[in-house]
């Protein structure tokens, strides 16, 4: 279990960058890398799913956090 929060806050981490950057520069890398240059609506998509899924797994770590004080 220990293996996929890590992965699934990797998978966040790098969906807050790129909200950091939505916000901050008002570009969206992942519909720029997989809608225009690759034309694949649905890999953006999934991409998005997956990091949602990972924020929600990372609840987890929230609560084994506090779980252990």
């Amino acid at each position: 279990m220990e293996s996929l929060q890590k992965t699934a806050l990797i998978f966040t981490i790098i969906g807050a960058i790129v909200w950091g950057i939505i916000g901050i520069f008002n570009f969206n890398i992942v519909d720029y890398l997989f809608v225009e240059l690759l034309n694949i609506k649905f890999l953006a998509n999934l991409i998005y799913i997956i990091v949602g899924i990972c924020g929600i797994i990372n609840i987890g770590i929230l609560f084994n956090h506090i779980e252990s004080k």
